[in-house]
């Protein structure tokens, strides 16, 4: 493995109460001490756990209830213990194949039900995806990118003063995809940007139907000499009304009959085909441009958005770089064999979904085969705890990877990265330019 960086849990008490498992404000705490500091175990190796509980800052006895499941299934083990001055060790057992246990618990006090988990890693280096490549793969793609090709590239760019500064000038941009498709998305540029001397970072969004609601969360990008486009994928231009986005939500974008369902008996008319294609768009967009350096061509989202980061790393040799958190769209047809875990959007609860047709569609869509293909530099987070995208398959895809790569692991996240890491990737392309 590349250069693996391992942030513990016991130093994150300050970032932790962000977490899922850490409300804001909470008046309560639960720790969770692995015996193993990395949080990881060979095959085989037992694994016990200090379970600890706080409120107000003030250890509490009490009974808790515990489960123990692999990663995202349902349990196989249950039991209570006791917690004696807010204290108890558990045994949490071992896993004979590659994968996480996660050991989830309850107690009440005061009236007031407490939840929390922690999943432990064993012989995370051998998981391997379910997926197979299809034989034509790489020709499915390369014919429906060069059928876009022959739309010319056509964008519009406007102004957008409010999202201007002293340093940085945003425009939004429309961008055609193909005769029938469009995106948007707000275009970052250093001020006075001179010709051919800006690194191009393309970021598409994570899952859902919502508007770009902080154009310029990550401004440190062009605030560092980086042309940043983050994009949207619906078509939808990001200046309507929250309503209207709320309504188009919950007619297109929920988890049983959303978009990242339609269409997906067929790969030719799966939703996504056009999404994966509009990233080369915008990464033909991009390289476009007079200010780009001509060199470094930077992929940089989470989740789902982690998930196109690979795709378009995979399909287009232009990239050199990839910032990826916690991938969706991995090993995303797992579930279809018992015990397995599976990357989103799927559940344990939807394996039934999982049908012939559908498995050889998501053969052609799963990031594991696009990362198969990556040769760009890979700077990849995840959490070990991420009940979104679970860290299975997130390793599914980093043992995938036969690219330059780093990891930076916090092994207490759930499905999200702390604004400390994210301007950490920042500084490591910084450091990575060509």
């Amino acid at each position: 493995m590349k250069k693996l960086i391992t942030i513990l849990c016991a130093a994150l008490s300050a970032i932790a109460l962000t977490a899922g498992n850490y409300p804001d404000k909470a008046d309560y705490l639960w720790v969770t001490v692995p015996d193993h500091p990395d949080w990881l175990y060979e095959c085989s190796e037992r694994a016990k756990v200090e379970i600890q509980f706080y409120k107000y800052g003030i250890p509490r006895d009490a009974e808790v209830e515990y489960e123990i499941a692999n990663d995202m299934l349902e349990a196989d083990r249950k039991g209570k213990l006791q917690l004696r001055g807010g204290r108890a060790t558990l045994d949490i057992g071992t896993k004979k194949t590659p994968g996480f246990r996660d050991l989830r618990l309850k107690t009440v006090v005061d009236g007031t039900s407490y939840r929390h988990h922690i999943k432990l890693g064993f012989g995370v280096d051998r998981i391997e995806p379910l997926v197979k490549e299809p034989s034509d793969f790489l020709s499915f793609w390369q014919r429906n990118i060069k059928e876009a090709e022959k739309y010319p590239l056509n964008y519009t760019k406007e102004y957008v003063p409010e999202l201007s500064s002293d340093k940085i000038d945003c425009y939004l941009v429309k961008l055609s995809v193909d005769r029938t498709h469009s995106v948007y998305g707000y275009l970052s540029y250093p001020k006075n940007a001179k010709k051919g001397s800006c690194p191009v970072v393309l970021c598409p969004p994570g899952a859902g139907i919502k508007p770009i609601r902080n154009p310029l969360r990550f401004r440190f990008y062009p605030e560092n000499g980086c042309i940043r486009f983050e994009m949207e994928i619906h078509g939808l231009d990001p200046r309507l009304d929250e309503k209207t986005y709320s309504d188009i939500s919950a007619a297109f974008g929920d988890a049983v009959n959303g978009y990242l369902y339609n269409g997906i008996e067929d790969k030719d008319s799966y939703y996504m085909k056009h999404v994966y294609v509009s990233l080369i768009k915008a990464l033909d967009m991009l390289t476009s441009l007079p200010e780009w350096d001509g060199k470094n061509v930077v992929m940089q989202g989470g989740s789902q958005g982690g998930a196109l980061s690979l795709v378009a790393s995979g399909l287009d040799s232009r990239v050199t770089h990839c910032i990826v958190n916690y991938p969706a769209l991995a090993d995303m047809a797992a579930y279809r064999v018992k015990g397995r875990t599976g990357g989103y959007p799927f559940k344990e609860t939807s394996a039934d979904r999982l049908t012939d047709e559908v498995v050889r569609t998501l053969e052609y869509y799963d990031v594991v085969n696009f990362a198969r293909h990556i040769t760009a530099k890979v700077y990849m987070t995840w959490g070990y705890n991420d009940d979104t995208c679970p860290p299975t398959t997130s390793y599914a895809v980093w043992n995938t990877l036969n690219c330059p790569k780093e990891s930076l692991i916090a092994p207490i996240n759930e499905h999200w990265a702390s604004e400390t890491t994210v301007y950490r990737q920042c500084l490591w392309l910084l450091d990575n330019l060509n």
